[in-house]
């Protein structure tokens, strides 16, 4: 099924195991566009790229940023980027039913004993009584946007705690960067953030943590990685090299940064890598600890939660913002990645 970059965008607004990693001379190179964000999260992008496994592969890879997830899934489904890593939202799965993309493996992943995503409150809200999730009843808590990966994560809290989701105040605020000068200014009451973004804000008096996602969403598929369908049906070997120069890059990021194993003497050339895309307005000595201490694990081989995955659609078609046709099968595509659960 065709579909134009215009309806690709109102869509969005609106709403296997893998090789091991010997590599061979390949004839030709393929040129890719990954998208990014500047996060941590983002460390095996940078790191394939900077490392030489895109080029390995016989990819001849360029990194676009974005300012939010949403553009980039508008980007990859109109082909404009091929690649990228975000949080399954309302707007990916409306373009997955249309056919323009698929999730094609998973990337951040909540892990018991390992740092994940936190939650906050302003310090306003926590002199009030906000002090834990079960407080959460008549406050406000920031999203990006209706059916953003914040606004499951605010109703899966209230879930788990006895508070209708319609108890709590829900303010879009389009922005990261927004959401942050928010709760630091008492503009909004509580968020939920990855710890690369959560702990320098509760190193500040103006933020205090009240809980931890893991505690309400156990197991947790956080992002995903995805493409255009088109991609999949028309270059399923650059995928496939995609993936396999992901992978070296992931088991780097977590050997490093992930872990009461992760080595010490790799942590710094890792982190020297992330830095020139990450914090680069800060000196290294500055950034590196920051980057290091908001190191979440990154699934190996990119395998992906299903169970995750299902337990998000099946939210989404409940509060009625994605149609309730789409099926897991027309949002991933499992071909590309192990599949858990």
């Amino acid at each position: 099924m065709s579909i134009s970059r215009r309806n690709i965008i109102r869509l969005a607004a609106g709403a296997a195991a893998l090789p091991t990693f010997a590599t061979t001379a390949l004839a030709s190179t393929d040129r890719i566009t990954v998208g990014a964000l500047r996060f941590t999260s983002e460390g095996p992008t940078f790191l394939a790229l900077e490392r030489g496994y895109f080029k390995d592969e016989g990819l001849d890879a360029k990194i676009e940023f974005f300012q939010a997830a949403q553009p980039m899934a508008v980007a990859i489904a109109s082909g404009d980027v091929d690649f990228g890593v975000t949080a399954v939202t309302a707007g990916l799965i409306s373009l997955a039913e249309k056919d323009a993309l698929r999730v094609i493996g998973g990337a951040l992943q909540e892990e018991p004993g390992i740092d994940g995503q936190i939650i906050l409150a302003s310090r306003k809200a926590w002199e009030a009584g906000l002090q834990s999730p079960r407080d959460l009843r008549n406050r406000s808590f920031g999203i990006t946007t209706h059916g953003s990966s914040f606004h499951y994560m605010v109703h899966k809290i209230a879930a788990k705690v006895g508070i209708r989701l319609s108890d709590i105040q829900l303010k879009p605020l389009q922005q990261i960067g927004a959401l942050v000068g928010s709760l630091s200014t008492g503009q909004i009451d509580a968020w939920s953030i990855v710890p690369d973004i959560g702990k320098p804000l509760i190193a500040k008096p103006e933020v205090k943590k009240i809980g931890e996602i893991a505690e309400y969403i156990p197991d947790y598929q956080v992002t995903t990685v995805f493409t255009a369908t088109k991609m999949i049906r028309e270059r399923k070997d650059v995928v496939q090299r995609f993936m396999k120069a992901r992978a070296r890059a992931v088991a780097d990021f977590n050997g490093a940064l992930v872990g009461p194993n992760a080595g010490h003497r790799s942590a710094e050339d890792v982190l020297r890598v992330l830095h020139k895309y990450v914090m680069a307005d800060r000196p290294f000595e500055v950034a590196a600890p920051l980057i290091r201490n908001g190191a979440m694990r990154i699934a190996e081989r990119s395998q992906l939660h299903a169970g995750s995955i299902r337990d998000q659609l099946d939210w989404f078609k409940s509060e009625k913002l994605v149609p309730p046709s789409v099926t897991f099968d027309m949002l991933v595509d499992a071909g590309f990645a192990p599949i858990k659960g």
